[in-house]
């Protein structure tokens, strides 16, 4: 995977951390960072990314080396640090963890900065059905999308209903049907997200 990949996972947060008084450069206010890639669709879709079990995060509170640290995300989705003690990080993105860290964090110490990074990324399992040249399923890595998905399966058939693929994905106990239509999104149009896939996701090509 590469650093400048990794570089568009960065959520950052900057905030005071100081009772008695604020760092000039940080001001009151918080302030979200996504860090800049040179593929502007990718960065935007890094900043959306949803840790999965077994990812490595990065975990940064400013001037606090203790609470510092790299921690896996175990397969029951949790993370484990000093304080807050286990967390649940699964399906959260980056800053969405950063904010319940900071609010566990706040009944230490008066505003903690916080900043959480996606390291590593593990791979996991989807199936490609129908329409493709090569159904099965696949092994890939968490910052794949749907059409990465149907690249490993080879592309679609001449028959494919590419503007009526659907994704199917277990949410809750229910199963959700996302459409996903090809075209548009190679077509750059921006009506359609090339999003990325979760482990257990079926694409079906009619």
């Amino acid at each position: 995977m590469s650093y400048q990949w990794l570089n568009g996972l960065a959520a950052i947060i900057l905030a005071s951390a100081m009772t008695a008084c604020v760092p000039p450069q940080f001001g009151n206010a918080s302030r979200n960072f996504v860090n800049p890639s040179s593929d502007g669709g990718s960065a935007a879709r890094a900043a959306d990314y949803r840790i999965g079990p077994e990812d490595e995060l990065h975990v940064t509170v400013w001037k606090n080396e203790t609470l510092t640290r790299t921690v896996p995300v175990r397969p029951d989705g949790m993370i484990s640090l000093p304080l807050v003690n286990d967390v649940n990080a699964a399906g959260l993105t980056p800053m969405e963890l950063r904010d319940v860290l900071r609010k566990k964090l706040t009944a230490y110490m008066t505003n903690p900065e916080v900043s959480v990074i996606v390291q590593k990324v593990a791979s996991f399992k989807v199936s490609v059905m129908g329409e493709v040249m090569k159904p099965g399923t696949y092994e890939i890595n968490g910052h794949s999308t749907v059409i990465d998905a149907l690249a490993r399966a080879e592309g679609l058939t001449e028959f494919a209903a590419r503007s009526r693929i659907v994704v199917l994905r277990k949410e809750g106990g229910a199963t959700q049907r996302i459409p996903f239509n090809y075209n548009r999104a190679v077509s750059g149009a921006g009506d359609q997200d090339n999003f990325f896939l979760r482990p257990g996701d079926i694409v079906v090509v009619p």
